[in-house]
C-alpha cells in the first residue's frame, strides 16, 4: 500500500492471532504401531541405560571371552562361573523386556520392525548362551546380550531426548512462568490469585521487573519488555496502550496493566511448546527407511538361518556347529549400528539446528529442504521489517537535510501512524535534536498544521498538496518522481505554503535479506517474491534484492494457489512467510517456513520455524538438511553392510571354500566395530558450519 494519503489517526499495532488449540503434554512415538509417551519414557528408557549398564560391569568382568582376549584374571570369587548368566537374566528381564513388549504389536499388525528384530536378537541371545552352559565344547555369550541390551536402550533414550534437547531454552522459560498474578478488580482494588485462576478478558497489573502471567493487550502504561526468550530479539520492546504481551516475557521499568487474551495452554508459549512436542512425534524418511530395513532384516535372518540350519544338516548332519552358526546367523542380524544409526543423527542435528535458531517441526520436511529448488518468500515481515522507514531524502537550496528531518519529525511528535513512527525512527537514528513546535492542528485525511518560529509549517502527502494548491518545486520533482517509480510513498514538509522537503518512505529491506537471496542463487536456487502490494512496489523491491522472480498483487487466498503453480511445474517449493496470513501457501509447499516463532500460524502451518526471524536462516535450514542426509545414509549403509558382509560368513557359505564360518565371538567382535564407526561419524556432524 502506498502512502500517499497521510491521514493521521491513533493506529494500534494488529496482534499476531493466538493459538487456539492446546499445547500436548503427551507426545508419541511409533515403532511398528505402539504408542510411547515421550515425557515419561524418555525418563525409563534412561533409567534402564543406566541401572543396565551398571549391572553389565560383572558381566563383562567374568566373560571368559573376553578375558581370553584381553588376557586378564578377574578376582577369584565362589561361584564365578554364574556370575554372567545370573546378571545377563536380570538386566534382560529388566533393561530387554520393553523391547519384547513393544514388538508385540508389530508382530500382530504382521508389520515387523525394528523391536521385532531387536526381541529376536536378544531372545536367541539368551536361548543360546543358557543352552551353551549345558552344550560341551561351546560357549555363550552372555556379554554380546547385555551390551546389546545397552546400545539399545541408549539409542531409544538419545531418540526421545533430542528434540527435548534443542527446546531446552523454552523449557526454561516455561520455569519462569509466575505461578501468581495481580488481577485488577472492578473497584480497582488489587487481589492475587492463581495463574490457573486468570480468565479472558481479566485486568493484570504487571510490576516493574515482574514476568508476564498470560497473554494479552496493554490496556495501560508504558514500558518495556524482554521477549528475547521468545522471538530471539535480544532488544528490549517498546510496550504501550494497543501492544500485545505475551506469558513468560519480563518487563522493564515501566508498570503495565494488561487485558487477558489467552491463558494456560492457549497462550504462545504453549503453541510453541506443542510445536517441540509435534516435532518428537514426526519421523524423518530415513528412520522410516531404517524400520523397514528392520523389517526386511528380520525376514532376511529367519530365511538365512533356516537355510544355513537345512543346509548343514543335509551337508554334515544335526551337531551342536549347526545350532552355533543359527544362532550366530539371528544374533548378528541385528546390528547395535542399525538401532542407533538415525537416533544419534537426529539428535545432534536439531541440537546443532537449535544452537542456529531453527526450530524443527516436521523431521520428514526437514530433511526434504535438501531437495528444494525454489524458494518463495512473503515480502512484508519477511524479507522487510513490516514498518515504514525513511528511505529517502531531498531538500531545495537554504534547508539541510537534517534541519528538515528535525522539523518533521518534531511535527509529528504527538502522532501513532505508521508514517509518522517511521519519520521519528530516523530522527531518532541520526540523534537530532527536535525543535518547539506549537498549535498542533490534525487535518483529517491530508495531515498536519503546526506554528513554529513564527511560521506556519504542514507535514502531509500528496493530497495535503493539493489542499494547499502547493506544487512540487523543480529542485524535489525527479526525486518525488523516482519515488512514485518505486511504489513509494512521499512526505512533504511545507513551509508558508511551499514545499522545502520530501522524504520517500517504504517499508525497509532488512539487510539479511540481500545477503540471503545472494546466498541461495549461489546454492542454485530459483528465489521467488510473493506480495500483496502494488506492481511498482513489487517490481521495485524485487530489483533491489536481485530475485528471480515476483508476483504482485497476490491477495493471502491465492498466495497458495502461486505456489501450486510452481509445483505443477515440477518445481520442489518451500514458502518462507510470517506466519500470519501465509497459511494456506505454507501448508501447500513442500517445506513451509515461518519467519518468527509463537504465532497460530506458526504452530499448524510451518514445518520449521525460524525463532530469530532472520531470512538468512532459510540458509542454514537447507544446508543442515543436506549435511543431516548425507550422515544419516552413511550411516545406514555402515549398519546394513556389515549384515551384508557378515551373515553370508556366519552361515558358513564360504566354508567350502576352507574359509570357517565366523564364531558368535568373531560376530560380536564386527558389531562392536559397525557401532562405533556409526558413532564416530554422527559426531562428525557437530563440526557443520554455515559455508
Amino acid at each position: 500500500m502506498q502512502p500517499n494519503s497521510h491521514d493521521h489517526h491513533t493506529t494500534a499495532k494488529q496482534p499476531a492471532d493466538e493459538p487456539t488449540g492446546q499445547a500436548s503434554h503427551e507426545a508419541h512415538d511409533e515403532h511398528g504401531g505402539h504408542g510411547v509417551d515421550h515425557s515419561g519414557h524418555e525418563q525409563m528408557f534412561r533409567r534402564k541405560f543406566w541401572v543396565s549398564l551398571l549391572l553389565s560391569a560383572p558381566v563383562l568382568l567374568y566373560s571368559e571371552m573376553l578375558q581370553m582376549w584381553l588376557g586378564y584374571t578377574p578376582p577369584a570369587v565362589p561361584f564365578s562361573e554364574w556370575i554372567g548368566p545370573v546378571f545377563a537374566l536380570i538386566i534382560f528381564a529388566y533393561g530387554g523386556w520393553p523391547f519384547i513388549e513393544m514388538a508385540v504389536p508389530e508382530i500382530r499388525q504382521r508389520k515387523p520392525g525394528m523391536m521385532t528384530l531387536i526381541s529376536l536378537a536378544i531372545s536367541v541371545s539368551l536361548i543360546y548362551s543358557v543352552a551353551a552352559l549345558f552344550l560341551p565344547g561351546t560357549m555363550g555369550f552372555f556379554w554380546e546380550l547385555v551390551t546389546l541390551i545397552d546400545i539399545m536402550l541408549l539409542g531409544h533414550w538419545l531418540e526421545m531426548r533430542s528434540v527435548r534437547q534443542a527446546s531446552g531454552a523454552l523449557n526454561e522459560l516455561a520455569k519462569l512462568m509466575p505461578d501468581m498474578a495481580e488481577r485488577v478488580r472492578a473497584d480497582g482494588s488489587i487481589e492475587n490469585v492463581s495463574t490457573a485462576e486468570l480468565r479472558v478478558n481479566d485486568l493484570l497489573l504487571v510490576r516493574p521487573g515482574g514476568s508476564v502471567p498470560a497473554d494479552g493487550e496493554v490496556s495501560e502504561g508504558r514500558s518495556v519488555v524482554n521477549e528475547a526468550m521468545i522471538t530471539g530479539e535480544s532488544n528490549p520492546v517498546e510496550k504501550e496502550e494497543g501492544d500485545r504481551v505475551i506469558a513468560g516475557t519480563i518487563n522493564g521499568d515501566g508498570s503495565l496493566r494488561v487485558r487477558v487474551s489467552a491463558t494456560g495452554r492457549d497462550t504462545a508459549l504453549a503453541g510453541i511448546m506443542r510445536l517441540v512436542e509435534e516435532a518428537q512425534n514426526s519421523k524423518s524418511d530415513t528412520q522410516i527407511l531404517a524400520d523397514r530395513a528392520a523389517g526386511w532384516l528380520f525376514y532376511i535372518a529367519l530365511a538365512a538361518a533356516a537355510l544355513t540350519a537345512v543346509a548343514w544338516i543335509i551337508a554334515d548332519g544335526f551337531s551342536v556347529d549347526v545350532i552355533e552358526r543359527v544362532a550366530t546367523v539371528l544374533v548378528i542380524a541385528c546390528p547395535h549400528a542399525l538401532g542407533l544409526a538415525v537416533p544419534l543423527v537426529v539428535a545432534i542435528s536439531t541440537a546443532e539446528g537449535a544452537k542456529n535458531g531453527i526450530l524443527i517441526r516436521n523431521r520428514l520436511a526437514m530433511e526434504e529442504a535438501r531437495l528444494l529448488d525454489t524458494i518463495i518468500f512473503d515480502k512484508t515481515g519477511t524479507l522487510t521489517a513490516g514498518e515504514f522507514g525513511v528511505v529517502g531524502i531531498d531538500t531545495v537550496v537554504g534547508w539541510d537535510e537534517d534541519e528538515a528531518l528535525a522539523l518533521t519529525a518534531a511535527v509529528e511528535g504527538d502522532s501513532e501512524h505508521p508514517i509518522a513512527q517511521g519519520i521519528r525512527r530516523q530522527a531518532e537514528e541520526r540523534q537530532l535534536v527536535l525543535p518547539a513546535i506549537d498549535g498542533f492542528e490534525a487535518i483529517k485525511g491530508r495531515g498536519v498544521k503546526v506554528q513554529y518560529d513564527s511560521q506556519t509549517v504542514h507535514v502531509g502527502g500528496p493530497r495535503l498538496m493539493e489542499m494547499l494548491e502547493a506544487d512540487v518545486p523543480p529542485a524535489l520533482a525527479d526525486f518525488v518522481q523516482q519515488a512514485n517509480s518505486k511504489g513509494q510513498g512521499v512526505i512533504f514538509l511545507v513551509v508558508e505554503g511551499q514545499a522545502v522537503a520530501a522524504f520517500a518512505l517504504a517499508d525497509i529491506i532488512r539487510d539479511v535479506s540481500r545477503e540471503a537471496i545472494q546466498r541461495l542463487k549461489q546454492m542454485g536456487l530459483e528465489v521467488v517474491m510473493l506480495t500483496g502490494d502494488s506492481e511498482a512496489v513489487a517490481r521495485a523491491v524485487a530489483a533491489e534484492l536481485g530475485m528471480d522472480k515476483y508476483f504482485a498483487q497476490v491477495l493471502p487466498e491465492h498466495k497458495d494457489q502461486q505456489v501450486a503453480e510452481l509445483q505443477r511445474q515440477g518445481k520442489k517449493v518451500a514458502m518462507v512467510g510470517d506466519g500470519v496470513n501465509d497459511a494456506p501457501a505454507l501448508t501447500r509447499a513442500d517445506v513451509g517456513i515461518a519467519i518468527g516463532s509463537g504465532t497460530d500460524v506458526a504452530v499448524e502451518s510451518a514445518d520449521i520455524v525460524l525463532v530469530q526471524s532472520n531470512p538468512l536462516d532459510v540458509v542454514k535450514v537447507i544446508e543442515l538438511s543436506r549435511a543431516t542426509r548425507r550422515k544419516m545414509v552413511q550411516n545406514l549403509w555402515w549398519a546394513a553392510g556389515y549384515n551384508i558382509f557378515a551373515i553370508p560368513l556366519a552361515a558358513g557359505v564360504l566354508v567350502p571354500f576352507g574359509i570357517p564360518a565366523i564364531s558368535p565371538a568373531v560376530g560380536a567382535v564386527l558389531m562392536s566395530a559397525s557401532t562405533i564407526i556409526v558413532a564416530i561419524n554422527a559426531q562428525l556432524l557437530r563440526r557443520w558450519k554455515v559455508s
